[in-house]
């Protein structure tokens, strides 16, 4: 992990200062793991809940209340399995590219 990453993922914790321990855990371990190129994490929520001692149901209603404030993203869904990306809101990047007039 470089200084770069490093520097994010602090942001990141700073950023979700004012949410429950676990909306905070859920967030980390989505910015901590690798990503696809569109920005997805591509692990299932009992995979991630795994290593921290999180059962998967807990995770997953955590996991709902971090989508509904804007904090993740779903980005990808295959058959029953959703795969989940950083918001702008956790990464504080600005995504949206400004529309320009045709001429």
């Amino acid at each position: 992990m470089n200084n770069e990453d490093k520097t994010k993922l602090l942001d990141v914790l700073q950023r979700t200062a004012g949410m429950t321990a676990n909306q905070r855990l859920v967030v980390m371990l989505y910015a901590m793991h690798p990503t696809d190129r569109a920005g997805a994490v591509v692990e299932t929520g009992a995979a991630l809940a795994a290593p921290v001692g999180m059962s998967p149901t807990v995770f997953s209603r955590t996991r709902r209340q971090v989508v509904a404030a804007g904090w993740l993203e779903e980005s990808d869904r295959l058959a029953h399995i959703s795969y989940y990306r950083l918001s702008s809101k956790s990464t504080g990047e600005d995504v949206v590219v400004p529309l320009r007039r045709a001429t």
